[in-house]
């Protein structure tokens, strides 16, 4: 976990603003956050059909998403929560993309729901979510969190401990930047409402899978780990029209 971190392990942990001394990984995810709020309001601004209700569920999917980020850690770290410094290692543990995404997910949905909002927003959504996931993965990068096993590659990096590792954290960085311009493109082609959001998902879950192999991540069963798992899941729920179709078809065959 973040917090589990020395002072002096990562490539650049501390940025120096002014006089002012801040973790590398804070300003980023700070970064990340306006970034992805610009490119949000820019994208809205585009849609005539956007009213009040794109507010709620921005609202909605930012506070699930924090919440879902940090209640997915203190899932995997239970054990650690039942000693005297518990609430400790929650509010100073670190974050996951992947709970981030689930929490967003299911916060939008009871959002929609109890405002009884049919639109899909998630064409909105989707470059916003992709440029902030590929600037916050810098602060990832600099402060030494998430990083990859052991490699003889000549871009891996030494974070501290004289071990050059697999730059995760720049692979999934140059991943969402690459989604960002993609869905860009997509755009142009007047997708349908909420295409984006489950393209970029799917691609998403589909690349964090394969570099769980080289992450730093222990395997829980299977010789996968936890979020290989939830990648599974994630995926079988975002494609299960496509499955059910595909049954389906092989019923009647």
């Amino acid at each position: 976990m973040l917090d589990s971190l020395s002072d002096n392990w990562g490539v650049f942990p501390y940025l120096k603003i002014f006089n002012l001394t801040i973790s590398s990984y804070t300003f980023f995810v700070v970064l990340a956050l306006l970034v992805g709020a610009l490119v949000f309001f820019m994208e809205s601004r585009k849609q005539v059909s956007v009213n009040e209700n794109t507010f709620f569920i921005a609202v909605a999917a930012l506070l699930g998403g924090a919440f879902g980020s940090k209640v997915f850690v203190w899932l995997l770290y239970l054990p650690e929560l039942s000693s005297s410094s518990g609430l400790t290692v929650f509010f100073a543990s670190g974050r996951t993309i992947v709970g981030g995404f689930i929490g967003g997910m299911i916060a939008v949905f009871l959002t929609k729901k109890y405002l009884k909002i049919n639109n899909k927003m998630g064409n909105l959504f989707a470059p916003a979510i992709a440029l902030g996931l590929a600037v916050g993965r810098i602060g990832c990068f600099l402060r030494g969190s998430c990083y990859g096993i052991p490699t003889t590659l000549p871009w891996g990096v030494d974070f501290g401990d004289g071990i050059f590792r697999h730059p995760t954290q720049v692979y999934e960085s140059l991943f969402a930047l690459g989604m960002f311009f993609y869905l860009d493109y997509l755009r142009k082609k007047s997708p349908k409402p909420g295409e984006l959001l489950k393209v970029f998902l799917i691609a998403y879950f589909i690349f964090r899978f394969f570099l769980e192999f080289i992450k730093f991540e222990p395997a829980k069963f299977l010789d996968l780990t936890i979020y290989q798992f939830t990648a599974i899941l994630v995926l079988v729920y975002l494609l299960r029209d496509n499955i059910k179709e595909t049954v389906k078809k092989y019923v009647h065959i």
